[in-house]
């Protein structure tokens, strides 16, 4: 039987870029030799794409301090409308690809840029579309539809770069009390986030934000614990055991640092030692947002549980991480599926929604 040709995104123009090296390395070292045929496909962050072997692409991705990209001389075309030969590259037969599995964080991957294009090539892609990545990516966009839909969330107020000066600190603490965690609106892997508890950190706070974006949202704190959960399906999505994340060290919040970098930084907690309602609250908010947000194939949502059980939903990942530490993954794991499980799982769902498209009318 002939392997599907699986093509991994990774790199990209994105903060994030790290991030998706290695998880880009995980999903190659986990995916079924078996039924399928990698063809790693790397993102420079100037956004120009190429095709190689998994061993000269990525370099070091075992150490998150130093891992990069190592781009090969000949550049790779996505070519729209041709499904056939999407992947247009010296010897162009080899870089036909049967799916693609974006494995990127953050703008010009998650948002649905990478999405569209691939939409347009008539590529099969692992995870949400165009809409469901862009109001994902988008805290500020995602809060507002999650709060109309009645899904609970905290409290948050958001403002673009040209309105920087209507919002001073002493506003924003009078709106929403202290500390605050000011972010840029579409970046995730704690990138750019600061926690706000002073007048004099708040113009730092918001100069480094605005340096990843042009809009900023700036959340109240919610006093409680930190919890995952993992969604995984299309029509009928699945929801995982939930997680906690136990942050340590230095550490005052779950910063890129204490994700990435520091060994101690934080610990994963799974199953998390929660009642059993309000684990299954926690499993029915993450379904619902995932529906409201109108994902598919995959996402992780993270929440927070107050003192009181009370359940709010902090924000979706619709392309989260699958580095060795990823609470994506691990979740799936301590629900029975195995990493090598989960990713055929994932390309079988790209599969079903393509044809699903596939089927509707393009003319009268």
């Amino acid at each position: 039987m002939r392997k599907f040709r699986v093509g991994v995104l990774f790199g990209g123009k994105s903060a994030e870029h790290e991030v998706s090296l290695q998880s880009a390395r995980n999903v190659i070292d986990a995916i079924d030799r078996e039924r399928y045929e990698v063809v790693p496909i790397g993102i420079d962050r100037d956004g120009r794409w190429f095709v190689g072997d998994e061993a000269h692409l990525l370099v070091d991705a075992d150490d998150p301090a130093h891992v990069h990209l190592e781009r090969p001389e000949e550049d790779l075309a996505v070519v729209p409308g041709n499904s056939e030969h999407a992947l247009v590259a010296p010897g162009a037969a080899e870089a036909s690809i049967d799916v693609a599995f974006p494995v990127l964080h953050g703008p010009y991957g998650e948002d649905g840029a990478v999405q569209g294009l691939l939409e347009l090539a008539g590529i099969p892609f692992v995870g949400a579309g165009v809409l469901g990545s862009a109001v994902g990516m988008d805290k500020d966009v995602m809060k507002r539809l999650l709060r109309d839909a009645g899904v609970p969330i905290g409290e948050f107020v958001s403002f673009r770069r040209h309105e920087r000066d209507a919002w001073s600190f002493d506003d924003v603490a009078a709106a929403l009390g202290t500390p605050v965690y000011v972010k840029p609106a579409n970046l995730g892997s704690s990138v750019g986030v600061h926690r706000v508890t002073e007048r004099d950190a708040w113009d730092g706070a918001l100069d480094d934000a605005f340096c990843y974006d042009n809009k900023v949202v700036v959340e109240a704190n919610i006093s409680g614990r930190e919890v995952e959960c993992s969604v995984l399906g299309n029509e009928h999505p699945e929801a995982s055991v939930v997680g906690e994340i136990l942050t340590g060290g230095d550490h005052d919040f779950y910063s890129y640092d204490a994700k990435y970098i520091d060994e101690k930084g934080a610990a994963l907690q799974i199953p998390a030692d929660l009642p059993h309602d309000v684990a299954d609250l926690v499993r029915s908010l993450a379904i619902r947002t995932f529906q409201v947000l109108e994902c598919e194939g995959l996402a992780r949502v993270d929440s927070f549980v107050a003192e009181d059980g009370s359940v709010f939903v902090n924000e979706i990942n619709t392309l989260p991480g699958f580095t060795n530490i990823s609470m994506y993954t691990k979740l799936w794991e301590a629900s029975g599926l195995t990493q090598t499980q989960l990713i055929d799982r994932l390309i079988q769902l790209a599969f079903a929604r393509h044809e699903r498209d596939a089927a509707l009318k393009t003319t009268r």
